[in-house]
């Protein structure tokens, strides 16, 4: 019966994947750009225009298109320092709106005035289309008056288009459509995607301040959920978010969790049944469907990405001493229980039940701490709560990606533990492998913060203790059986993997992949710059690495401010696997690095968490590692080259060829 479930769930897992490919197949750009009825660009919805006048205050001008409005208490100003600025506008018609609820809004172009006293503001502003599509917050910089005593500030980094308008005396006059405005605050972490033809940067007059660095658009991600929303509503995209998570259950980021599900059923021992290894599983999942909906609303309520947020030193060291624990268990060391009070309470309806809490536990843990990689659907979904406000409809959508991610593991659950022995020693030794595949995982999660030859030389350690228990070196019997032949056979090679990762770790190698690198002379450990273009057979791409790794928005600004054309940014982790796959299979092919040399890169390493870390993310508009922002010679971000997530040669190849143009 249990096979038979199991057919039925691959059929099912097989029809979604099938769904699922299609729209997966399309770009958030050709989901927004399908369909005959397309919303406007907000540049084309919202027209807005600014003028200074002689006193210092700065009057602002909102076209509305038909069929469009803005919200009255959306347009907000600050100073460059983030102190609000008071904004007199004109009273506009109360409408209950479906996003905000009964709110105030414009139909029809207002004028308004921000009481400046000459510095440079911060506007924003926010509009829908009365069919439902909602935009995300428009934002933009107008620099200070000329002759006003006050530096620029460091803050976000905009985009703007040419100037509309012309000097006025006694003032400047910006007119930059809203679509090519750039992310200001962490509620608008992503800005609209610029159109083909855009025009360079907003011309300023020789008596202004100079901008502290040339004008950076850049291209959104929320526009994967809005053309969702656009061709099937809200069911889409909720059945498209399912599919989504299926396929990416089989990348770098979330086959981590297979092993785990695995251990968790193995430590059940001779309790396990198929009926208590659905139940376990699915716990384990419907846990990390939830943590994805939890991020829905972190997003919503701070506009940060909690899964990067957690990767701090005192989270992963938490969770890597977790894993240690569940490996002395299921060696045997000591038995993890709950107190007998708790467990006297917890019997009779819940008797038989009692790993359940366990499991959703080690689903939290899983979604929010092991796999932290960003994908694009995520990408998406996270971004688009954040700039909407809609939580709930996010929420739902992350829930439904996290429960087609645990479809696999489902599968995992059922079919394992039918297959699991039940009865000898061998549930012994299966407990004792999946021991070292917790230690193995503590490894791993600790690596994020640990030195490189650390990290090496504690595999060396777990691989050598691992190959001895394998039986590398015992002495076969004459007549030994085809099992433990291959068990001596598979603990040799452990053992010689061992070896070599103690003798890289010995030599100062960081790199697991080639342990050896720095004693024959070749890879990456070898001294090859860390940036995508510098790689070690290239000093052309090495020497045009304006910065080994930005850690501030700073220090952002002035690398961009020394470069002299196109630029790659792109966001990094040590803790982000998709990011080492990237790094390790990507970036090395000779094609690759012949593209990479037409551009400059600055690496945004978030390895180490913080809020400078978050400004930075916020600045590009992106979520978390992996993510690459492709700038043209005038540092406007080209549309449709953002990648986010796994990717392959052809699409970097493509991004960098597009932007070389």
């Amino acid at each position: 019966m249990t096979h038979h479930h199991f057919l039925r769930l691959a059929r099912l897992a097989l029809l979604w994947l099938l769904l699922a490919t299609p729209l997966a197949a399309q770009s958030p750009i050709n989901f927004l750009s399908s369909g005959s009825a397309r919303p406007l660009l907000p540049g084309e919805a919202f027209a807005v225009t600014t003028q200074r006048e002689p006193d210092g205050s700065l009057k602002v001008h909102l076209g509305v298109a038909k069929g469009y409005h803005l919200y009255r208490d959306r347009l907000k100003a600050t100073t460059a320092s983030g102190t609000p600025l008071q904004v007199e506008s004109p009273p506009g018609v109360i409408d209950d709106d479906p996003n905000f609820g009964r709110v105030e809004i414009w139909r029809k172009p207002v004028t308004a005035r921000v009481l400046s006293q000459g510095g440079a503001v911060i506007l924003t502003w926010q509009g829908c289309e009365e069919a439902g599509v909602c935009y995300p917050p428009q934002s933009r910089t107008i620099p200070a008056m000329a002759g006003f005593a006050q530096d620029t500030p460091p803050g976000p980094l905009t985009g703007q288009t040419a100037a509309q308008g012309t000097g006025q005396p006694g003032g400047q006059t910006t007119g930059q459509t809203a679509g090519q405005t750039g992310a200001q605050t962490p509620a608008a972490a992503a800005t609209q995607t610029a159109t083909p033809g855009a025009s360079g940067a907003a011309a300023i007059p020789a008596t202004a301040p100079a901008a502290p660095a040339p004008a950076l658009t850049l291209d959104s991600q929320s526009g994967l959920v809005t053309g969702l929303m656009a061709r099937g509503g809200a069911t889409l995209v909720i059945l498209a978010f399912f599919g989504f998570g299926i396929l990416l259950a089989f990348t770098p980021c979330v086959l981590p969790m297979v092993p785990v599900v695995m251990g968790m059923l193995a430590a059940r021992g001779t309790k396990l049944t198929p009926g208590r290894g659905a139940a376990l599983t699915g716990a384990y999942v419907l846990a990390v469907a939830l943590a994805f909906a939890a991020l829905g609303l972190v997003a919503a309520w701070s506009g940060s990405n909690l899964q990067v947020a957690l990767q701090t030193p005192a989270v992963i060291w938490s969770v890597a001493a977790l894993f240690v624990l569940l490996a002395l268990g299921a060696f045997g060391l000591f038995e993890l229980r709950m107190p007998d009070a708790i467990a006297r309470r917890l019997s009779g309806p819940a008797r038989g039940r009692g790993t359940l809490p366990g499991a959703f536990g080690l689903g939290l843990t899983s979604a929010l701490v092991i796999g932290p990689c960003v994908t694009a659907p995520l990408a998406g979904a996270l971004l688009y709560i954040a700039q909407t406000g809609d939580a709930a409809f996010g929420a739902a959508a992350l829930f439904a990606l996290g429960l087609g991610q645990g479809v696999p593991l489902m599968a995992v659950g059922i079919f394992g533990s039918a297959i699991l022995p039940r009865l000898g020693p061998w549930m012994t030794r299966i407990r004792e492998v999946f021991g070292f595949v917790f230690l193995g995982m503590a490894i791993w999660i600790a690596g994020r913060v640990l030195p490189g030859p650390t990290v090496l030389a504690l595999w060396a350690v777990l691989l050598i203790v691992a190959g001895v228990f394998l039986g590398a070196l015992d002495r076969l019997p004459p007549r030994s059986g085809p099992a433990r032949k291959l068990s001596t056979a598979a603990g040799l090679v452990v053992l010689l993997l061992g070896a070599l990762q103690g003798i890289g770790a010995a030599s100062g190698s960081a790199d697991g992949w080639q342990p050896l690198a720095r004693l024959v002379g070749t890879g990456s450990a070898a001294g090859a710059a860390t940036a995508p273009g510098a790689a070690s057979a290239s000093t052309e791409a090495a020497a045009r690495m304006v910065e080994p790794s930005v850690s501030s928005p700073d220090e952002l600004r002035q690398a961009l401010a020394r470069v002299k054309g196109p630029a790659l940014v792109y966001v990094t982790a040590d803790w982000c696997t998709s990011c080492q796959e990237i790094e390790h299979k990507v970036l090395p092919q000779p094609a690759v690095q012949a593209a990479l040399r037409q551009v400059t890169s600055i690496k945004v390493d978030v390895t180490r968490f913080g809020p400078d870390d978050q400004a930075l993310l916020n600045q590009l508009g992106a979520v978390g590692p992996p993510t690459y922002v492709f700038l043209d010679a005038g540092h406007k971000e080209v549309p449709g080259t953002r990648l986010v997530g796994e990717f392959g040669a052809a699409q970097l190849i493509a991004s960098l060829n597009k932007t070389a143009r």
